[in-house]
């Protein structure tokens, strides 16, 4: 289905360094990318553009606009947001969406990966001191930092720094003119080997997802689309929060699949049971 056809990673920040392997290695697909296409006019992490849509329509966006600019029905775009964790909301998260669209055979595929394994983060900055220790916290220089004015204004950003030079220079010359600076953590993927790293387990779930094919009628895509709790206690037998079952779903001949026990147990710890530990 996929094999030796031409897809265009909608990107401008790098992400076909590790999405592009995969692809290529488990679908037999060709991928390219658009230099000329700017995926920040979607919408950008430092705050100059807003991003008016949520994540999947505008990952849906950057892709058929890739496409449809190079003439290609085969493409892939990614889609990042940065957070308080859905659940542990102590921890910062990564929340990826990868999408893939197929216009020829009328499929959209599309994967999450939400991973706390992410650098993302922002201070005020009132000394050099300040500075280089926030630099060391953020795994500066192999992770970039922005400065800028404030946390919400974007006037005189300095972006593309991964030099100590150059972050004491961007410094100065903040400080100098408006006597504050914010520091925060470039999350665009090229300068952010942890982003980059996330963006690649999304990419093995998109391959993963799109060689499952329904039972059916046998298109690709045949994932998880719903989540059932109520996995019982070990203890009191009673129903947990935890995962009993997980829906597949086909999006084309609809056809529902139930699997149970999906992580391998039939039984949850009381520790994680809300009677046996209230």
């Amino acid at each position: 289905m996929f094999k030796h056809r031409k897809l265009i990673i909608a990107t401008k920040h790098k992400k076909e360094l590790v999405i592009a392997p995969i692809l290529e290695k488990h679908l037999g697909v060709d991928c390219f990318t658009d230099p000329s296409f700017d995926t920040d006019t979607l919408g950008t992490f430092s705050g100059e553009v807003e991003r008016v849509n949520d994540p999947l329509k505008t990952a849906r966006l950057k892709c058929m606009k890739a496409m449809e600019l190079n003439n290609c029905d085969l493409g892939v775009a990614s889609e990042g947001s940065f957070g308080p964790h859905p659940t542990m909301h102590f921890a910062s998260a990564d929340d990826e969406l990868l999408i893939f669209i197929d216009k020829k055979n009328k499929l959209e595929i599309v994967v999450r990966e939400l991973s706390t394994e992410t650098n993302f983060n922002g201070k005020t900055i009132h000394n050099e001191k300040d500075l280089l220790r926030f630099a060391e916290l953020v795994k500066f220089p192999s992770h970039g930092i922005i400065l800028k004015k404030s946390k919400l204004d974007t006037k005189d950003l300095i972006k593309d720094i991964n030099t100590l030079p150059q972050l004491k220079q961007a410094y100065e010359s903040i400080y100098q003119k408006y006597g504050t600076v914010y520091a925060e953590t470039d999350m665009r993927a090229l300068y952010n080997p942890t982003r980059m790293h996330v963006i690649e387990i999304a990419a093995i779930k998109l391959v993963n997802k799109i060689q499952s094919f329904c039972p059916r009628c046998k298109t690709p895509g045949f994932g998880i689309t719903d989540v059932k709790k109520g996995l019982p206690c070990d203890l009191c037998s009673l129903p947990t929060q935890s995962t009993l079952s997980v829906i597949y779903t086909c999006k084309q001949c609809h056809l529902e699949k139930e699997e149970f026990y999906p992580n391998d147990k039939k039984t949850e710890d009381p520790l994680y049971c809300d009677f046996c530990n209230p």
